[in-house]
């Protein structure tokens, strides 16, 4: 009989052999070796044309509960819901292979399921410490615009450490509609909106949501394109409210659960 699985973690990989030579993958591996539940571990390669494939292929010979899931180059945002899609766990939780957030704060989020929460989110909240100072004022920019256009009320979207009961993220992620799987994408993509529109459905199909502040260090990235990614942010937005208000969100999704 196959083991019923409590956690999944999903960790997107695009281009992240620096990260994985750091040791990332063996800190994921030896906290969740520790802890006392079921798991598995997704990695979802989004088409990386470094080193990152054979070193993934290598790393899991000796990790059994560890998996690699590849597809075509689109993005963070459809790496993750592929992973979602494809995990069996009970909670499932997405996180950055850099560790930003590092997997040991797991622990603050999972007490939160018994407490009836469906979507529990890792929170910086204001602090991010080391971010450089066009990385706070990028942050600044959206929130400001995040609010004015959809009044989210939710202070941190962007932390890469959310959880979600498994209900609601096979209810969320195959409604999502800008960043659908079938969003096209080129070269290094940093999508803001993946983010806000995943937590905008939620809201909408009355999914109850906390924050709960989690540790967090800033973490340097070749990915970000700032007057690109910021445009693009900001028209993602705009799409997002204008699903909402031709009632996209409440159409009848591709995907059933099983």
């Amino acid at each position: 009989m196959q083991e019923e699985i409590f956690l999944s973690v999903i960790i997107p990989c695009y281009n992240e052999e620096r990260n994985i030579r750091l040791g990332a993958l063996e800190s994921v591996s030896h906290f969740l070796r520790k802890r006392n539940l079921s798991y598995e571990v997704i990695l979802v390669d989004d088409g990386s044309t470094d080193d990152s494939i054979s070193l993934i292929k290598s790393f899991i010979k000796d990790h059994k509960k560890f998996s690699m899931l590849r597809k075509k180059h689109q993005g963070k945002a459809a790496a993750v819901t592929a992973g979602v899609l494809y995990a069996k766990g009970k909670i499932i939780l997405f996180s950055d292979l850099d560790q930003a957030t590092p997997i040991s704060q797991i622990n603050s989020l999972l007490p939160y399921f018994e407490k009836k929460f469906d979507i529990v989110i890792g929170s910086r909240k204001d602090k991010r410490k080391g971010a450089p100072i066009f990385r706070l004022a990028m942050a600044r920019g959206f929130v400001f615009l995040r609010n004015f256009i959809l009044n989210l009320g939710i202070s941190d979207t962007q932390c890469g450490f959310k959880a979600f009961s498994r209900q609601a993220a096979l209810d969320i992620f195959p409604r999502l509609q800008v960043f659908s799987l079938k969003r096209r994408v080129s070269g290094s993509t940093v999508t803001a909106g993946f983010d806000v529109e995943v937590l905008y459905l939620a809201k909408l199909l009355g999914y109850k949501i906390i924050e709960v502040p989690v540790e967090w260090h800033y973490q340097e990235t070749r990915h970000i394109n700032p007057i690109k990614d910021s445009i693009e942010s900001f028209l993602d937005l705009l799409r997002i409210r204008w699903n909402s208000i031709n009632g996209t969100y409440i159409e009848k999704k591709d995907y059933e659960p099983s």
